[in-house]
């Protein structure tokens, strides 16, 4: 036992020295900028287009009286359903030749122009191309019939009592620290994961696994290589934390304090985060380390990785069911499949205050890395270094 501990610490050193002292772990910590970046870049051009693209308005051709009665009645409107739900209006004094007036104002495009409103309240006429925007004509006429009546009908008297909303975070609040932390923690693994395959690649072209194989119980250079990549990215993942948290410090008032705390507790929270990412890390990383000791070339890992990718898609759908709905049956079997269950317990973990539910999965989930390393580490043994008896495949699991 202390043989193959030491061995697998002998491995994981090499490896996670060769992974954090290299020029390029500065450009792999510097990884999530590149995406943020991207999103902040095309987030500003989208609002700035959307700032740009005016929403096409009604103009209406009518003396100051007539258009203040119609502006009133949008007014009434405005204040039942929003102004986004209400067309705009554009008052313009009536010119003499009419019809020239019509066709300019149509032609506009500051602000554009969908439709023409001219003549009087009690003959209005309507020019413009709402064949295809019913919804317009009717609002049109609806202000018409508003603005008729006059003045504002009279509202009947309403008892409204005030009642002071609960302190501390809604329940929506909680919801999306739970989708968040979920949608986070799924990203990090599917990126971070792909390194130890990347590395066995290398490893294996370059003929070194087979010298390390010799040195070494094959289990334990199989746990330290694993164990080593977890290590830089644990590493990496505290980097990015603190980088967020203080980011979070600079451009908003109150940092990281003011964002609405998970029923556990930020402090409990961000411990649960750094153990279920390690935890979804192994479970996957040892997939991905498989797959990585099944193919000789970057081609054959694409292909074989590309069903594992998918898998884990299902899976985050799987434990999406959770969010909102902890105790249903659906979210009770995706906290007991082990390769769901890091990502559903971090979104209970937003949701409900427990901890002893935590401890149990965490242990649950350790079980479960230990048999697949175990399995990893036999099939790698079997498959690639070739050692022991040649069987079939459907008597490997005899062997």
């Amino acid at each position: 036992m202390m043989r193959f501990l030491r061995s697998a610490f002998v491995v994981g050193r090499r490896d996670f020295s060769a992974t954090v002292l290299s020029k390029t772990f500065i450009f792999f910590l510097l990884a999530p900028l590149f995406p943020a970046a991207m999103g902040t870049l095309f987030g500003g051009i989208g609002a700035r287009v959307a700032a740009q693209t005016e929403r096409p308005a009604v103009a209406i051709v009518a003396e100051q009286t007539e258009f203040r009665r119609i502006d009133e009645a949008r007014n009434q409107l405005v204040e039942a359903l929003g102004d986004g739900a209400i067309i705009k209006l554009v008052g313009y004094s009536p010119e003499p030749d009419r019809a020239a007036q019509e066709q300019r104002l149509l032609a506009s495009h500051t602000p554009p122009i969908r439709a023409v409103l001219s003549g009087s309240l009690d003959h209005p006429r309507v020019v413009g191309s709402l064949g295809n925007d019913p919804a317009t004509l009717s609002q049109l006429q609806l202000l018409i019939e508003k603005a008729r009546a006059g003045d504002r009908d009279q509202r009947s008297d309403m008892d409204v009592t005030e009642v002071q909303s609960p302190s501390g975070p809604s329940q929506s609040d909680r919801v999306s620290t739970a989708w968040g932390a979920q949608a986070i923690l799924f990203f990090l693994t599917l990126m971070l994961s792909t390194m130890v395959m990347s590395q066995l690649i290398e490893e294996k072209s370059n003929k070194i696994i087979e010298v390390i194989a010799a040195a070494v119980p094959i289990d334990a250079m199989f746990v330290g290589k694993l164990f080593a990549m977890l290590a830089a990215s644990v590493l990496a993942l505290i980097v990015w934390i603190a980088a967020g948290a203080l980011l979070l410090q600079v451009i908003k008032h109150g940092g990281a304090a003011s964002l609405p705390p998970p029923a556990v507790g930020w402090p409990e929270f961000l411990l649960l985060s750094v153990i279920y990412f390690g935890m979804n890390y192994l479970l996957f990383g040892a997939a991905f380390l498989v797959i990585g000791a099944q193919a000789s070339t970057a081609r054959e890992v694409q292909t074989m990785s590309l069903p594992v990718t998918f898998a884990q898609m299902l899976i985050f759908a799987l434990a999406a069911t959770a969010i909102n709905a902890p105790n249903s049956p659906m979210a009770l079997a995706a906290a007991a499949f082990p390769l769901s269950s890091p990502l559903t317990m971090m979104a209970r973990g937003a949701e409900q205050p427990e901890i002893w539910p935590h401890v149990v999965a965490v242990l649950w989930q350790a079980a479960w890395v230990a048999l697949i390393l175990r399995f990893g580490a036999q099939l790698f043994r079997k498959t690639v270094l070739k050692s022991g008896p040649r069987l079939p495949w459907w008597k490997f699991g005899r062997a």
